[in-house]
């Protein structure tokens, strides 16, 4: 097990950070101990490590004297976040970075994880480590037991011949999985939703799969309206990119972009707006941060309302602020959220006045106005 100094050195910076909110938990220190106690494993060989949240798994590798670690992380804070931990506990360059597939798994035949949340995800990373990774390869993936369900044993068994849970410590738990079914993927998956006349694709990791969820229903309603003067458009956090979608086959001569800190989400927004036969630029980023400021004439958004596992507005409040410092003067940005979350006062002083544009039985849709320079 790596010295708990290493632990207390890591933070959340630049996700979110707050007394709820951890850089490391029961499941990073459980797997890691698994792993150290593996007979036999060689530590020179390549090892990867997939949905390390903020780089406890990757820098815990380092230490235990993993020489080869390669990394898959979705969420670009998330890359962000091990970079300057790696710098705090002095192991910059210790670990490559790698897209889901091949180039990460070639070779590998140990897979240090968190478990995902969603089946979805846990479905196509399973289908490409049995895919790509050495047939003998062992995978230690980890998970608070509040999280986790009998149904993840089953996404696991279809990919591999054995899969076994751990004993429980501090409500943590490891499923250990061996002997790699290699039978296809299963995403990118591709749905066509005849109400919207629009098809959506969607890979494992993004947020409401190929569907729409409803507050994105309802904000589409509202397009028409969306500053028809406008000449550059931001979907912030784009998921599968619906919103950008239909903006850029609605409105041809607006400039359309689509970021989103998921690297599965930008997949998915760039394959959905070609499925539909319209172009849209898609730049993974946190929070619009390689934007230049004063740059774009609207933005739209449906924030989320959870940090991981935690339900915590913080990622809503640094998009709006994110907004007020991108937009235009006289630019907009058009939000949805659940009415009961009240972002008006948040709204105004984030960006500008903001009127409360729709509501119905759950969401309230509102528009903010980025004051002129002469105001």
């Amino acid at each position: 097990m790596p010295d708990d100094t290493l632990f207390d050195a890591l933070r959340r910076e630049p996700d979110a950070e707050a007394p709820n909110l951890h850089a490391v938990d029961a499941a990073d220190r459980l797997v890691l101990d698994t792993v150290d106690e593996q007979p036999g494993v060689d530590r020179t060989a390549p090892i990867a490590v997939i949905g390390d949240r903020y780089g406890a798994l990757t820098l815990g590798a380092v230490a235990l004297g993993f020489a080869d670690v390669r990394v898959h992380q979705d969420a670009v804070t998330g890359v962000r976040a091990l970079e300057l931990n790696a710098a705090r506990v002095s192991s910059a360059g210790t670990y490559t970075q790698h897209g889901l597939g091949a180039e990460l798994l070639d070779g590998v035949r140990t897979v240090l994880m968190q478990l995902p949340r969603g089946l979805a995800e846990l479905t196509e990373i399973a289908e490409h480590i049995a895919a790509h990774a050495s047939a003998d390869v062992v995978v230690l993936a980890g998970g608070r037991d509040k999280h986790m369900t009998p149904a993840m044993n089953d996404v696991l068994r279809k990919s591999f011949e054995t899969v076994t849970a751990g004993r429980g410590r501090q409500k943590a738990r490891v499923l250990t999985a061996r002997g790699a079914v290699a039978s296809g993927m299963t995403y990118p998956v591709s749905r066509r939703l005849s109400d919207i006349d629009m098809t959506v694709v969607a890979h494992g990791a993004v947020f409401a799969g190929a569907g729409l969820d409803i507050g994105t229903r309802y904000l589409l309603e509202y397009v028409p309206k969306m500053l028809p003067r406008a000449r550059r458009a931001v979907d912030l956090g784009c998921g599968t990119g619906i919103l950008a979608t239909e903006l850029a086959r609605t409105r041809p001569q607006l400039e359309v972009l689509a970021t989103d800190r998921s690297a599965a989400a930008i997949a998915s927004a760039a394959a959905t707006a070609s499925a539909n036969g319209t172009r849209i630029t898609v730049i993974a980023d946190d929070a619009m941060s390689t934007f230049d400021s004063a740059s774009v004439d609207l933005v739209v958004c449906n924030p989320p309302f959870h940090e991981g596992a935690a339900v915590h507005t913080g990622g809503a409040s640094t998009l709006f602020a994110a907004a007020g410092r991108v937009l235009r003067p006289g630019g907009q940005l058009w939000t949805v959220f659940n009415t009961h979350l009240n972002y008006r006062r948040e709204l105004a002083d984030a960006v500008g006045p903001t009127d409360l544009m729709g509501r119905n039985g759950k969401f309230t849709v509102a528009r903010s106005v980025r004051p002129s320079a002469q105001q």
